[in-house]
């Protein structure tokens, strides 16, 4: 799998174009942030059955918790670029 590193930047300046590239070119992103931390995005094919977390939400209370807890919360915007 081919795999692009690019600066929380570029994603911020053109998310929608570079999320299609992801999605189109089927190559992960891995976003560098301020930080120094990395996250993945890659595309998932839409025929992909991945049943993870609705069984993680339909029996683990621990997994439903934190999700409860995560919609209850305000979104924290990443820190802007040093």
């Amino acid at each position: 799998m081919d795999i692009k590193t690019i600066p929380l930047s570029r994603l911020e300046t053109n998310l929608e174009a570079t999320l299609s590239e992801c999605a189109d070119s089927g190559q992960a992103v891995v976003v560098k942030l301020p930080d120094q931390r990395l996250i993945a995005i890659q595309a998932l094919e839409a025929a992909e059955d991945d049943s993870l977390v609705d069984d993680l939400l339909q029996s683990n209370p621990e997994f439903q918790t934190l999700v409860a807890k995560s919609k209850a919360g305000p979104r924290k915007p990443f820190p802007p670029e040093r």
